[in-house]
């Protein structure tokens, strides 16, 4: 079983310890690669060092995350674009809308997505189109509303993280979009809606990630005694999800890796 990590935070502080042990558990679990997420002027710069440390095996995206979005300025800007000249940075964002914690203030949020969308048009304008790496909480109708005048103007999207509802999951997937799932598929608290959720997205579609550290499945026994979620638990989440959807797990990780790999245009 092979498997892609979509998404994981491996420039967080709680990774710097032991991350090349980190690296090595994901290999032996059959994760063979993984895309380290750029969310802040802070932490960009060092998921692209990350993937030309381990070339082939580690991607980056760049982006702003939303509750970074004060950050946003002209010259935030000019270090993204500068950073998207680089083949090992894969994908526009983490992007998007962020009400539930509203750590920036909405109009702050609402212009450092669309400026990053401009990114991602004028990516696609130069014939250079890259993904985008999208983040929607509890924003969806403002969210659509942004990214409605970039429509067939960027490269292919991927709500990542996903925990919405199904009304959000069919607009995404009218809009071709992609959907990442993580291991809230396994929280029973708040993420037992998503057991039904994922019998609907295509196979063509579907990618997983673990956010890590974030987002420790609740399933996963015996438990970290430190609580870090890491990419070697990423088969978990797969067996989790395949027999939700009715899927053998080998089934489930093989569409999951031919999406993401075509998704992020990874090598084989």
């Amino acid at each position: 079983m092979h498997l892609i990590d979509i998404g994981a935070n491996l420039t967080h502080e709680s990774f710097e310890r032991d991350l090349d042990a980190v690296l090595q558990r994901a290999r032996e679990a059959g994760v063979v690669q993984m895309v380290v997420t750029g969310a802040s002027r802070e932490h960009n710069p060092l998921a692209l060092e990350l993937a030309r440390r381990h070339p082939g095996v580690l991607y980056a995206t760049a982006g702003v995350h939303p509750h970074h979005a004060t950050e946003y300025t002209a010259e935030c800007d000019a270090e993204l674009r500068a950073l998207h000249a680089h083949a090992e940075v894969v994908a526009v964002g983490e992007c998007g809308l962020d009400y539930f914690r509203d750590f920036s203030p909405r109009p702050a949020q609402r212009k450092a997505f669309e400026q990053q969308l401009q990114i991602a048009a004028d990516l696609a304008a130069a014939g250079n189109p890259k993904p985008l790496f999208l983040h929607q909480r509890d924003a969806h109708a403002d969210f659509m509303a942004v990214m409605k005048p970039f429509d067939g103007r960027h490269g292919p999207a991927v709500v990542h993280c996903f925990t919405g509802t199904r009304e959000e999951l069919f607009d995404y997937l009218d809009q071709d979009w992609y959907i990442g799932i993580t291991g809230w598929l396994c929280d029973e608290r708040r993420g037992q809606h998503l057991r039904e959720l994922v019998k609907n997205i295509p196979a063509n579609r579907l990618m997983v990630e673990t956010d890590a550290p974030y987002l420790l499945p609740r399933t996963l026994r015996p438990m970290p005694k430190d609580r870090r979620n890491e990419p070697s638990f990423l088969p978990h989440i797969v067996e989790e999800l395949a027999r939700d959807r009715g899927e053998d797990p080998a089934t489930t990780a093989a569409s999951s890796t031919a999406a993401a790999r075509a998704f992020f245009r990874l090598p084989g």
